[in-house]
């Protein structure tokens, strides 16, 4: 795990209140994706200092808010006390405190492509999402990592290591790129079916934030948004 999400965690938090790529490209993005909240069990994977759990308290929801950061769940505990269920794990490891058809909504912003082998994750989403529940993640677009590729094949899962400014200053961040077909293969092999791409759209807010962000971001791909349902 980066640094990033334990040593400067409450950076972290601080940053992506109203940034560029967090609060104004992938949030919107995602919550656009959102069905009806009121009243529905939601999983929050990968929670990070809370933001979404907050939106989903706001519109109704009953959340529990799991991220491996264990300095980002407390966080959340501070933030919401009893009235979010947080804990740490390791989603690589799948989600074995939770039982099975659990949950109406299962979101993973900005997680999954931290995870090498994501079988026994994916897996234990569909375990866990109840009868006409959805499944809405979001992760790095495959063909702007591929801009970074060490080998140059597109097909070859990579971990990839750069130097991210979230916070202000570089800090070191390694996670796996890999292509369209495999998050597709992976997702059907795990019993999950897309009913929904999406890739991403900024908010009318980033345009007094940066022009130029809203242009090349308006224009170019930078996430990309699985909705998924139980096969």
């Amino acid at each position: 795990m980066s640094k990033m999400y334990e040593q400067f965690a409450r950076d972290y938090e601080k940053a992506i209140t109203d940034n560029i790529y967090n609060g104004n490209l992938e949030r919107p993005s995602l919550i656009a994706m959102l069905p009806e909240l009121a009243e529905k069990s939601v999983l929050d994977l990968g929670c990070g200092p809370g933001v979404y759990a907050e939106y989903l308290i706001s519109h109704g929801a009953t959340v529990t808010a799991v991220d491996a950061s264990q300095e980002m769940v407390e966080i959340v505990r501070e933030k919401f006390g009893e009235a979010v269920k947080t804990y740490a794990q390791d989603l690589s490891l799948g989600l074995p405190e939770e039982k099975d058809a659990s949950y109406d909504v299962i979101i993973c912003p900005l997680t999954v492509h931290y995870i090498e082998d994501v079988s026994v994750f994916f897996g234990d989403v569909k375990r866990l999402l109840k009868q006409g529940g959805v499944f809405i993640f979001s992760t790095h677009h495959p063909v702007v990592d591929f801009e970074v590729s060490p080998s140059g094949n597109y097909f070859q899962r990579e971990l990839i290591t750069e130097e991210w400014d979230t916070v202000g200053h570089p800090v070191e961040v390694s996670f796996y790129r890999r292509s369209l077909t495999e998050w597709f293969e992976s997702l059907a092999s795990a019993g999950l079916c897309v009913t929904n791409l999406s890739e991403g759209k900024p908010s009318e807010r980033m345009k007094s934030l940066c022009a130029d962000s809203y242009k090349r971001l308006s224009t170019t791909p930078n996430f990309i948004f699985f909705k998924c349902e139980v096969r």
